[in-house]
């Protein structure tokens, strides 16, 4: 974006922030909403194979190795009749996938043609059945699913405390792994991830009956969030989606979309050449604001028209919470509800979360988590590690985010202590020519190379973050406002308000900092930066690779996944929710960043060939979205803002949705199986003759590329300023 203007996404709900099913702003009959060629599109064959309930995305797909399939149903209509009114963790009872090569193991689901279809979960030639739902007692009756407790064992609720959360409690079950305890696979631990703050993962005995159903043992199920080697920790926020480790251990991935210092297509040497952070803030900067997710509207007001959307603010909500949950006394409650009383003895330091998670010693009495601080901090939505146990890439979800990777020295798991795991951190540049024409995303690879933002042990990056334990809500007002704020509090917070913009938030890195380590970086190389610096691409991620030229302009990297024991030669998915935005070329946002394809508000799925050292260089698109404006007889079956990828055993890829409805003639999020060419689906895309569109075929040209379109007008299709 050239200006930072107050965007028009503030009517947005937080609730559509969280990833629920919410229409977009585009309908399908806009005349502004772009007519992108080859969209949709697919390379090989797209197959549905459920429906969820409305309201709920698809989320934590898991496949057993005898081919069963189970997910989430992340908060659901309250509407929907029960027991689809409420969250949990189902199988579809009577299936499995067949991994013989046939493929044909299932008929294509319909599209949900009846408001009784809408309203549950529908599986092919199955039926989805419940394993556990949320707040269903466990641990002996003295805990409920999903939920987090204070120190004391108080639930962290909404009737029990007043303030802003993200999400309803135990409302958000994500992703799931399962870690068997036996031989053949039919006893074990299922742990599934919530995405709420505090963030949480549950662990519940789970086995297979004498007739092949499954049963959980919810009595000796437990909230990890309560146990004290997590908040020892710190605990996690947004838990999202994750995978299981080589090690066979759970993977759980903090999305925490709070982490941006600068909104959107900023750096940080934007703000220190104009010498005020107007127009430019992103949430990190007010985490420790007394009521930080209001920082919004107060930014509204202090600015009026020159207002920005202040990215991730929303993300904000929960953080006073995480401190509840860390033993913070809750000074900011009265009768009335949440006030600004600032928290001053116990506060959650912003560079403990965005992590991927460990839960090492899974089946012991209490399972021992370990964060990698090592690869870095993102909205990170899961890992996916290599079988060279070094190799691991990552995706960060929301608008102008990246895609990154990491190399440890020596096997993550050979390392006696997680804690001196070492390694290399990277952040990818966008390459090609054709990336930066306006261009078809479904004609264009992606070509990488890599680079390097600096070398630690995961002990040093936790030494740097612990610098940082002790800020609190009072420090925010002590260091930015001159006004005593026990005097005048809503003084005091209006001039730190307008200090921490203009200057940045003096309690954590500060602007200069990140822009030092960047002019050391471009003389001396990322081995040649002075010692303290050494910190800021480990904690500031995002800011610095942007402040070096990285590609960050990914919007919506939701997931990244490859099939387990991936070798050289097999490919890694990486899902891309939206191609939009500083991704392409449109009204408002034209030359902002290395990619500039045309605007495809469905989404993208790349894959990329691993080779032979485990890198990846090339993305290859294989399934595009369409566009906002296509009708029902066009989006009704196409893939549309693919959050989770999984590649099962015989190369197939379970696709999940968050949609935006599009033209579609139903609201419903959908599971998809994506079989590639080499499986036997169709070949590469064909331009369809008359339509523009893309077929599949084998003698199809990838060279073509569509006829200039002059004078065609870019509307927005879905604008959401979610992170």
């Amino acid at each position: 974006m050239v200006e930072f203007t107050r965007r028009n996404l503030m009517e947005a709900s937080v609730a559509a922030a969280l990833g629920a099913s919410v229409a977009g702003v585009a309908s399908a009959d806009d005349p502004d909403d772009p007519d992108t060629p080859l969209a949709p599109h697919v390379k090989g064959d797209l197959k549905r194979f459920s429906s969820t309930a409305l309201g709920a995305e698809v989320t934590g797909p898991f496949v057993f190795d005898n081919g069963e399939l189970l997910y989430s149903l992340q908060h659901p209509s309250r509407d929907n009749p029960a027991p689809y009114d409420e969250a949990g963790i189902g199988y579809f009872s009577g299936f499995k996938f067949e991994f013989d090569g046939s493929n044909d193991d299932f008929d294509e689901l319909s599209t949900p043609q009846t408001n009784a279809e809408r309203g549950i979960v529908r599986g092919a030639d199955s039926e989805y059945t419940f394993l556990a739902r949320a707040h269903e007692e466990i641990n002996g009756g003295t805990e409920e699913l999903g939920v987090v407790q204070t120190p004391d064992g108080e639930n962290i609720t909404t009737d029990a405390f007043a303030g802003t959360q993200y999400g309803d409690a135990a409302y958000n079950p994500d992703c799931n792994e399962f870690v068997a305890t036996n031989e053949d696979g039919t006893e074990g631990y299922l742990f599934t991830n919530w995405e709420n703050s505090p963030g949480n993962v549950t662990r519940i005995p789970i086995s297979r009956t004498a007739d092949g159903e499954w049963e959980a043992d919810l009595e000796n199920a437990i909230n990890l969030a309560n146990t004290e080697p997590m908040r020892e920790l710190g605990g996690t926020r947004i838990n999202c989606y994750g995978d299981l480790s080589p090690w066979n251990t759970m993977l759980s991935s903090e999305e925490n979309y709070a982490h941006p210092r600068v909104s959107l297509a900023a750096t940080v040497g934007d703000i220190v050449e104009a010498g005020t952070g107007k127009g430019r803030r992103g949430a990190h900067e007010f985490w420790n604001r007394p009521n930080p997710s209001a920082i919004q509207s107060a930014v509204d007001d202090y600015y009026g028209e020159e207002a920005w959307g202040v990215q991730g603010y929303w993300s904000l909500t929960g953080v006073e919470f995480l401190a509840y949950y860390l033993g913070a006394a809750p000074v900011d409650q009265n009768a009335d509800g949440n006030t600004l009383e600032p928290i001053g003895d116990v506060y959650p330091n912003p560079y403990r979360y965005g992590y991927h998670v460990d839960v090492r010693e899974p089946t012991a009495d209490t399972p021992q988590p370990v964060k990698y601080y090592v690869m870095g901090r993102a909205a990170w939505e899961a890992p996916d590690i290599q079988s060279d146990r070094k190799t691991v890439y990552g995706c960060s979800d929301g608008d102008s985010k990246g895609i990154y990777k990491f190399v440890a020295d020596e096997p993550i798991d050979s390392y006696d202590d997680p804690m001196d795991i070492a390694g290399t951190l990277y952040a990818p540049t966008v390459t090609n020519e054709e990336a930066a024409r306006e261009l078809p995303p479904a004609v264009v690879d992606l070509e990488l190379e890599w680079l390097e933002l600096g070398h630690a042990t995961n002990r040093e990056v936790e030494a740097w973050i612990a610098d940082y334990d002790d800020v609190t809500q009072v420090d925010y007002l002590e260091t930015h406002a001159e006004t005593d704020w026990e005097t005048d509090l809503e003084t005091a917070l209006e001039e730190a308000d307008m200090e921490v913009v203009e200057n940045g938030n003096q309690d954590y890195i500060i602007d200069e900092e990140i822009v030092r380590w960047a002019d050391q970086y471009e003389a001396n190389g990322p081995d040649g930066v002075d010692p303290e610096l050494r910190r800021v691409p480990f904690l500031e991620t995002r800011a610095a690779a942007k402040e070096i030229g990285a590609t960050i302009e990914f919007n919506k990297a939701e997931g990244v996944d490859s099939v387990d024991g991936a070798e050289p030669g097999d490919y890694v998915y990486f899902a891309i929710s939206e191609l939009n935005d500083d991704m392409s070329t449109e009204a408002g946002y034209d030359g902002v960043g290395d990619i500039q394809l045309e605007r495809v508000d469905g989404g993208v799925v790349y894959r990329a060939e691993l080779e032979s050292d485990f890198n990846v260089s090339t993305l290859e698109p294989v399934i595009v979205g369409p566009d906002a404006s296509d009708p029902a007889d066009v989006a009704d079956d196409a893939l549309i803002n693919v959050d989770n990828v999984l590649v099962m055993d015989d190369g197939r890829v379970l696709c999940c949705e968050d949609a935006d409805q599009f033209g579609r003639s139903y609201s419903n999020d959908c599971l998809y199986v994506y079989e590639p060419p080499e499986n036997g689906g169709p070949g590469r895309p064909t331009e369809h003759p008359e339509s523009g569109r893309g077929e599949t075929g084998d003698t199809a040209d990838r060279s073509a590329r569509p006829a200039e379109q002059p004078g065609r007008s870019r509307g927005r299709g879905t604008d959401r300023n979610d992170d």
